[in-house]
């Protein structure tokens, strides 16, 4: 497997793993299908942006792809953040 398709699963993975507990606490409040469907949801688009994300920085090419990861990684948790500020607010 090449580097930078281990790069891709693993920061999908971290972002996805790094924030999914709220998610969880905000989907209690849906049914049982409805709640492991969504988090399936935002699992598969944690690694399509990671993917997305890596592979249109390696072809920039300006960083390695250690510094191309670790920006995916801040973008990922920031999007994940702001999910998780949105349900927040207005699941109440």
């Amino acid at each position: 497997m090449q580097e930078r398709t281990k790069a891709q699963i693993t920061i999908g993975l971290l972002a996805f793993f790094a924030s999914i507990w709220v998610l969880i606490e905000q989907t209690k409040q849906f049914s049982l299908v409805g709640s492991i469907g969504f988090i399936i949801l935002v699992f598969v688009v944690m690694l399509v942006l990671a993917y997305v994300i890596i592979a249109i920085l390696d072809w920039i090419n300006i960083f390695d792809l250690k510094t191309n990861s670790i920006i995916t990684l801040i973008v990922l948790s920031t999007l994940m953040i702001t999910l998780t500020v949105y349900l927040l607010i207005n699941g109440s």
